[in-house]
């Protein structure tokens, strides 16, 4: 029996989605006149939406959780019913959002459910009754628009999961409790890392000095990491005139998540990717069959209109910066040069502690350019490249981008969750839309494969993981600040500054508490701050060239040589330890 208690993914849909409906009667005896939206089951647990007649708040999900346990009592049937659309007209006359999925059935015939007084607009499949529901928890409240339309009714949307057991659930409850304190919103906050304007606009990162550090470390380490492995480093504008984007197709393909402006009488569009900046590039000169592969990189930024409401904090934003690449290749070296994409991005997860992962291959979809020979041609190139690596993939069936098959490698973090992280896409469309070539040995032209990757993808989602995955406790080679200095009096500030000029030789980043404070508050709040080192410096240190080290999680490390220290630290940084 798996972990949760449930035997197939179908066992646990039916049951959270019959916990929804338990749910939804509750409410509705609660709260007589409540309009009812939708109610699914989803990854963690389920959901319902509300048009309530009164705002509610999360001080009353003890209450409905209360009602539902006296209906889950009362062990009534989730009794099945094939009845006309008139009927369910009728029968829903009362309710305006089932009356407008009504609206989009085409069958003549739609099912209820109904458990005791209580009926629902359902396809199932339910429980057999109320009472096979054994453990529960309302999780959250939100605000959620009806049918996800801004111009719509904002609805209340009650968030939570069900367990066969209450085991699984009490460590469900605990996971979600961790995944709270591991917040990267409240931890960008408290930490000095990021935050969000609303009146700059949602959806739009304000690096903090502390964050932008944790950034450009990152940044760094992709640079050098690009030019090892014989990538050409490239910067493109924001913005550029609309007609390439339609050339390209995004104009007809995602139009809908694209910022579009007019500049001089000229349509504008702000850049949603990168890859038409890197086709300009490539095509400004005649190209040869010996510069191949042609690999362009770029942290580039870009723009994607998202819906406000699924706006989430780092992870789910309007502007955003990739380690883009592209790499130009012949048709021949496709599989090898994905292959060595692949070895890029899992050397790159390593290197910040990430060693286990979701992969998924994504195929052709409904929508889609180009000639089902060349996806073909495309999807078996991946699907080499992922078994010469010997990785476990799912296929993602249609969910491949408008032009060509890809590559997701999720990371999962210390909780277990996974988060999107290396994309890897092959492109066949772009280069005949663009008509780009190179010279082959032959001295006659060649169109050449164009391979779009990330080996992390969103440096703003990957830092919100980041936070998480570490609980904003940064090993010590990515820490915004790594050494704290204590003086314990203003006498020790000049041993202090000495120390601290030490140390910003070796380019460690290092701060003083130079406050009038007791120590023992600078401490806690250096502790606080998850600092990696703190060096406390009283009249003992500053008489033996010394400091008292304190070491984050660890404690009182006694009395050290500065030199010793310094070394130690150095070699740590390095190894990225």
């Amino acid at each position: 029996m798996p972990e949760d208690g449930f035997e197939t993914r179908e066992d646990k849909d039916i049951y959270r989605h019959s916990t929804s409906h338990v749910m939804a009667q509750a409410v509705l005896e609660l709260f007589p006149g409540t309009k009812l939206g939708i109610g699914p089951s989803i990854e963690d647990g389920f959901y319902y939406d509300f048009d309530l007649p009164v705002p509610i708040s999360e001080d009353d999900l003890p209450r409905i959780e209360e009602k539902m346990a006296e209906i889950i009592g009362q062990d009534s049937l989730f009794e099945k019913y094939s009845i006309t659309k008139d009927e369910a007209n009728s029968l829903f006359k009362d309710a305006p959002y089932k009356l407008e999925l009504l609206k989009e059935i085409e069958d003549d015939k739609v099912t209820i459910y109904r458990q005791g007084s209580f009926v629902d607009l359902c396809r199932g499949p339910h429980l057999p009754s109320t009472g096979h529901i054994k453990a529960f928890k309302l999780i959250s409240i939100a605000g959620a628009y009806w049918r996800g339309d801004e111009k719509r009714p904002m609805l209340t949307r009650i968030y939570g999961t069900s367990f066969p057991t209450r085991e699984p659930l009490e460590e469900y409850l605990h996971r979600l409790e961790e995944a709270r304190r591991r917040d990267h919103r409240r931890l960008g906050r408290e930490l000095g890392f990021f935050n969000i304007y609303e009146e700059a606009g949602p959806g739009l990162i304000y690096y903090h000095p502390y964050g932008t550090i944790l950034r450009e470390e990152i940044s760094k380490l992709l640079k050098r990491e690009h030019q090892k492995r014989g990538y050409l480093e490239v910067v493109t504008p924001h913005i550029a005139k609309m007609d390439l984007w339609k050339t390209s197709g995004h104009c007809e393909f995602y139009r809908e998540n694209m910022f579009f402006m007019e500049v001089e009488g000229s349509g504008y569009v702000l850049k949603p990717m990168n890859c038409l900046g890197h086709i300009l590039i490539y095509q400004s000169r005649t190209r040869s069959y010996r510069e191949m592969p042609l690999r362009l990189f770029e942290l580039g930024t870009v723009y994607r209109y998202e819906r406000s409401g699924v706006l989430h904090g780092l992870l789910r934003v309007r502007g955003f910066t990739q380690d883009d690449a592209h790499i130009f290749c012949q048709r021949e070296k496709l599989q090898e040069e994905i292959t060595k994409v692949i070895d890029f991005a899992l050397d790159m997860l390593s290197l910040f502690g990430f060693k286990e992962y979701e992969v998924y291959l994504s195929t052709r979809p409904e929508k889609f350019v180009g000639t089902p020979q060349k996806w073909d041609e495309a999807i078996s190139s991946l699907k080499g490249a992922l078994e010469e690596h010997d990785l476990l993939y799912a296929i993602d069936e249609g969910e491949g981008v408008f032009y060509g098959p890809k590559i997701d490698i999720k990371l999962k973090d210390t909780l277990g969750r996974a988060w999107q992280g290396p994309t890897i896409q092959v492109d066949f469309n772009l280069p005949d839309q663009f008509d780009i070539s190179y010279i082959g040995p032959d001295g006659a032209r060649h169109q050449p494969v164009m391979i779009h990757r990330v080996v992390l993808g969103s440096l703003e989602r990957f830092i919100g993981a980041l936070i998480e995955h570490f609980s904003g406790a940064f090993p010590t080679w990515l820490a915004p600040v790594q050494i704290l200095i204590v003086p314990i009096a203003d006498r020790h500030l000049p041993y202090a500054k000495r120390v601290e000029g030490d140390l910003l030789g070796r380019e460690i980043r290092v701060e003083i508490d130079s406050r009038n404070e007791k120590i023992g508050l600078k401490i806690r709040e250096g502790e606080l701050r998850k600092i990696p080192y703190l060096l406390i410096i009283g009249d003992k240190e500053a008489q033996n060239q010394t400091i008292a080290l304190r070491k984050r999680g660890k404690g009182d490390l006694g009395e050290v040589k500065l030199a010793d220290f310094i070394e130690k630290l150095t070699r740590e940084i390095t190894k990225r330890d």
